[in-house]
């Protein structure tokens, strides 16, 4: 199959792709061809709504949620040499 090279993308359509890509779990590739094949209408888009029904469930945090736990557990990742000795 041909590779396609895209010039230009501003930093909004290049920072929506990114963030699709980490919600899906792909490869920018797979989200970018997902995108188009929806655009093209080659492909339905998906359905996601089940799924979001139990992330609360699931042990699935919110990019805040994520923030705030990193900057309480960074006490953790420090050494203090004192409790090994």
């Amino acid at each position: 199959m041909k590779a396609i090279t895209l010039h230009d993308i501003d930093r909004e359509m290049e920072k929506l792709i990114v963030q699709k890509s980490r919600e899906r779990g792909l490869s920018l590739n797979k989200t970018i061809k997902g995108l188009l094949e929806q655009a093209l209408g080659i492909k339905p888009p998906e359905n996601n709504l089940r799924r979001q029904d139990f992330a609360e469930f699931s042990g699935v945090w919110s990019k805040k949620e994520f923030d705030q736990f990193m900057e309480r557990a960074q006490a953790c990742r420090t050494v203090d040499k004192e409790d090994w000795l």
